[in-house]
């Protein structure tokens, strides 16, 4: 099967510099929907038309090739004269041999099974249809049929007040026999309202050569809901995250409120997970048996082990977190973060590129960065791990059961022995020895003769 992807679009109505398939949908380009769903039907030949913010899409193609053995052909639309002016460009690349399928770039929420059963329904000689039935149809093609056969669509334009009645639309997508494709579009004119080639004029044509035209349908009418508008990109943001929501409800997941939560990527969850208003979740997170997560918190590329508790408002990042640990609330944990198990991290706590292992803790106000953290480590509120000289960064060694007093300083590349304790406020620039206490500050003295200043009346 041969696979076309209508992508040239300008997208006026989104107000935007950035070309309207391009704009995000559950945190991935609409356009880069359409494709996944395509490659789920396995086509031999796939191609992608494309136009307006030319150099942006081919970028995004590039990076929709990575890895697959069948590349993505893309054909250019200089002028954007029509849906069948579009198709007609990729007529160089598709075989005869197949039938074509066709899609649109901003129509990116249909299913893999609505298209497989457009597709079946097409065999290899009948032009196929998606079609929905709507409450108003208000500006989309109607299919017109005759004693129940479709003979053709009107759009809305070209319409008489009879055809404008009609609920049953054209979707745009459908399946047709590649030879004679070929052949229709050639014949395709511009003599209509908006002196545009139609590809639905196709269908007249097909019931001329007497070729069977039939119908398929999705399984929700916002399969075909495409996005001409910020608003509707809204619109099918709600309807996509609410799938979610409801996926994740049937497997068991906790939702506190599944109108309040964006997933922007892969989620996987275990067996009693449960998650409060206002989580975002991006790139792929995996939350174990017994996780919990609570509210406006943010896991990106992120695996959090049975029986993590995250308090409200946690980052979490690029991050591991062991077995039956605590964080937050406001913890960030950044790029580079594995944590063993029972660790605690606590609020307003940054842990950065290091290892913590199992049992320590920092529960207030601390920054660890590029550091080496044993078990049973308590780091003191305010402590910090002067990683970073201003070019080069350096780590961090902590040993086994050590105690970092609060408001401690420890300048990399330094160690603290296993055991060792430092005393509050320490400015640590050498190792600390393993089981011994090491303070670094001034003496504490009193000055006798000091008197506050008082301010002069006038």
């Amino acid at each position: 099967m041969n696979v076309v992807i209508l992508a040239a679009g300008m997208g006026k109505r989104m107000q935007s510099a950035l070309p309207k398939v391009l704009h995000p949908l559950a945190g991935k380009p609409l356009l880069s929907h359409v494709i996944d769903t395509a490659r789920r039907l396995a086509p031999s030949r796939l191609c992608v038309i494309y136009g307006h913010g030319g150099a942006a899409v081919l970028k995004l193609l590039e990076k929709q090739n990575e890895g697959q053995a069948a590349p993505i052909a893309a054909a250019l639309q200089e002028q954007q004269l029509g849906t069948g002016h579009a198709v007609m460009q990729a007529v160089p690349v598709l075989d005869e041999s197949v039938p074509t399928l066709i899609l649109y770039g901003d129509v990116p929420l249909t299913s893999a099974a609505s298209l497989q059963r457009l597709v079946d329904a097409a065999g290899g000689d009948k032009l196929a249809i998606l079609t929905v039935v709507q409450a108003d149809p208000f500006g989309l093609g109607r299919i017109v049929r005759e004693n129940g056969a479709i003979v053709r669509i009107v759009e809305e334009k070209d319409a008489s007040e009879a055809e404008r009645a009609i609920g049953e639309i054209n979707s745009g997508i459908m399946v047709a026999p590649t030879a004679q494709l070929k052949k229709w579009l050639a014949g395709l004119s511009n003599q209509n309202a908006q002196g545009e080639y139609y590809l639905t004029d196709i269908v007249a044509q097909a019931v001329a050569d007497g070729v069977a035209v039939v119908s398929a349908q999705p399984a929700a009418e916002w399969e075909v809901a495409g996005v001409n508008s910020k608003v509707q990109l809204a619109q099918l943001e709600r309807i996509h995250q609410g799938n979610i929501a409801h996926a994740l409800l049937e497997q068991g997941v906790t939702l506190m409120d599944p109108a309040r939560i964006d997933v922007r990527g892969e989620l996987v969850c275990g067996r009693d997970v449960t998650i409060d208003v206002g989580c975002v979740f991006e790139g792929r997170v995996v939350l174990a048996d017994g996780v919990s997560v609570g509210a406006h918190s943010v896991i990106v590329n992120a695996s959090v082990a049975a029986g993590v508790k995250i308090k409200p408002f946690c980052h979490i990042e690029d991050a591991v977190v062991g077995a039956a640990s605590v964080i937050g609330p406001y913890a960030r944990l950044r790029p580079g973060t594995v944590l063993d198990e029972d660790v605690h991290i606590g609020n307003f706590v940054e842990i950065k590129n290091s290892q913590i292992a199992a049992h320590s803790k920092a529960n207030h106000l601390a920054y660890v960065g590029d550091a080496t953290v044993g078990s049973r480590v308590n780091i003191g509120a305010g402590t910090i791990t002067c990683n970073y000289d201003g070019v080069n960064k350096f780590r961090t060694v902590i040993e086994d059961d050590a105690f970092i007093g609060s408001d401690s300083q420890l300048i990399a590349p330094v160690t603290v022995g296993k055991g060792a304790t430092l005393g509050a406020g320490t400015s640590l620039s050498q190792d600390a020895p393993a089981g011994k206490l090491t303070i670094s500050r001034s003496r504490q003295i009193t000055i006798e003769a000091w008197e506050r200043p008082v301010k002069v009346k006038k």
